[in-house]
């Protein structure tokens, strides 16, 4: 009878076994569903939801989560473009006023004028994508830091405002549009309302995941979407395997342009006459709303995603906090821990899903 000789000490495994290593082990699905941008603030928002849900009941009506989501929308979609310039690694600290600019010139060009409020639309659009480009441009131009470059736009734009709106106008706030040729055809595709079950919900929330989900796709399915985390990732490498920087960069800004024009559209023919002094500060809500969805300061990382969900926890506490009968003052400070909380959720939530 033949006998089968054991295998020596130290022999290989016979060919077709199984070998792994930690380089090529798959991580669960629970560690790559952490490692997504936008998982810690989804948490967040869920949480916020809940502690509002219990402290103040009159959330839980229709009428208020409809209120509460119309708020989240108008800061959502402006922090939608603002996130794709953080993951391309720039700020703009313009987006607030440049809103205003927008909403300002289709208003006085438009009623001045004795034209159709269309006429208007288009030339503020026309604007927007001019403000962003030239802060696109100065950027690449010069290569000063983005926040040097936007802070200087953003105090152009607030002076001239507030200048130009007293010069044409003799006041600090836009003459009344609501008779205007045009007015009802913009109005329904700005700021109209819809009824869902006896709710008017505004069609800024509908445009609002349109553009989410648009910005989604871009990210995540197109060569664009690659180039916006490459620029931000490290420009020069970028610029060495053949993406045009230049272009992503100026584009990038052109989106925040486009979103300040839309959302100061949605404000003056929500309330026929815009004020030339509001839009400061806004800006820090659009990036903060960026931060807490996800998007890292460096650029490189990030979704479209997170910002809805930060979007929708700055509308959650600004108006929960009214719901609650709490004073309102306290409002900038819940917006402080709910910044600090965000950033350090992400940061363990990162740290968990690379650990091995």
């Amino acid at each position: 009878m033949s006998q089968q000789a054991a295998p020596a000490v130290g022999t290989p495994p016979a060919p077709g076994g199984k070998q792994t290593d930690g380089r090529t082990v798959r991580r669960s699905p629970v560690l790559r569903l952490l490692a997504r941008p936008e998982v810690g603030v989804f948490l967040g928002a869920v949480a916020v939801l809940v502690f509002f849900l219990v402290a103040a009941p009159s959330v839980r009506q229709g009428s208020s989560m409809a209120t509460i989501l119309y708020q989240s929308s108008t800061i959502g979609i402006m922090a939608l473009p603002v996130a794709l310039l953080m993951i391309g690694g720039e700020f703009d600290l313009s987006a607030g006023v440049a809103v205003i600019t927008s909403a300002l010139t289709a208003s006085m060009l438009s009623y001045q004028l004795s034209m159709n409020v269309w006429t208007g639309v288009i030339v503020a659009l026309v604007l927007s994508l001019a403000i962003g480009a030239f802060n696109g441009w100065m950027l690449m131009k010069t290569g000063l830091p983005s926040f040097l470059v936007t802070l200087g736009t953003f105090l152009i734009l607030q002076g001239v405002n507030l200048a130009v709106t007293k010069l044409i106008t003799g006041n600090v706030a836009t003459d009344d549009v609501s008779d205007m040729d045009g007015f009802g055809q913009a109005k329904a595709v700005f700021a109209s309302s819809f009824d869902v079950g006896g709710v008017q919900v505004k069609i800024t929330v509908v445009w609002w995941l349109v553009f989410a989900a648009l910005a989604t796709w871009v990210l995540l399915r197109t060569k664009y979407g690659n180039w916006i985390f490459a620029v931000g990732g490290n420009k020069d490498s970028a610029r060495a395997v053949g993406v045009p920087v230049t272009f992503t960069k100026v584009s990038l800004f052109m989106l925040v342009g486009f979103g300040a024009w839309f959302v100061g559209m949605h404000q003056l023919f929500s309330f026929n006459t815009v004020q030339s002094g509001e839009g400061v500060g806004n800006e820090l809500i659009y990036i903060a709303a960026a931060v807490i969805g996800g998007c890292l300061l460096t650029g490189g990382y990030g979704s479209a995603i997170g910002p809805v969900f930060g979007a929708f926890m700055f509308g959650m506490v600004n108006q929960g906090i009214v719901y609650a009968g709490w004073n309102p003052d306290w409002f900038k400070a819940f917006l402080g821990v709910m910044l600090l909380g965000a950033v350090l959720i992400n940061l363990w939530v990162r740290r968990t899903a690379t650990r091995r």
